[in-house]
């Protein structure tokens, strides 16, 4: 396939652990269909987190990416912590950001369902909005 002039969607991903890397690699596959990585948040080490920083995707807070306003599209929370993203829905609103859509694991895994033969894995308990 041709390399995609047109960025379809600037994307951020919250948690690079078992559920988030899968997604990442599958990310990173679809580079050329416009679909970029713009950052990505992970406290702990995690090998998704080394292949983020392999890929030249920068690490940031979750301050931080907020901070970036409309340069994110979507921003994936996949940590399957509740209290992850209530705060980040409290900063998105305080930033008066209605730009940017906070996607909960479920997106992530109707998308997976989309672009991946490969199965999703059991992933979180807790994948509600």
């Amino acid at each position: 396939m041709t390399q995609n002039s047109v960025t379809v969607a600037d994307i951020a991903i919250v948690g690079l652990g078992e559920v988030g890397g899968r997604f990442l690699d599958e990310i990173l596959r679809l580079r050329d269909r416009g679909i970029r990585v713009v950052c990505a948040a992970q406290n702990s080490e995690t090998p998704g987190k080394q292949r983020a920083i392999d890929a030249g995707i920068p690490l940031k807070t979750t301050d931080e990416m907020v901070a970036l306003g409309n340069a994110i599209d979507v921003i994936f929370d996949l940590t399957g912590n509740p209290d992850v993203r209530k705060d980040l829905r409290a900063k998105m609103q305080a930033s008066g950001n209605r730009h940017t859509i906070i996607a909960p694991e479920t997106m992530a895994r109707m998308l997976w369902a989309v672009i991946s033969d490969v199965q999703f894995g059991k992933g979180h308990d807790d994948r509600g909005y």
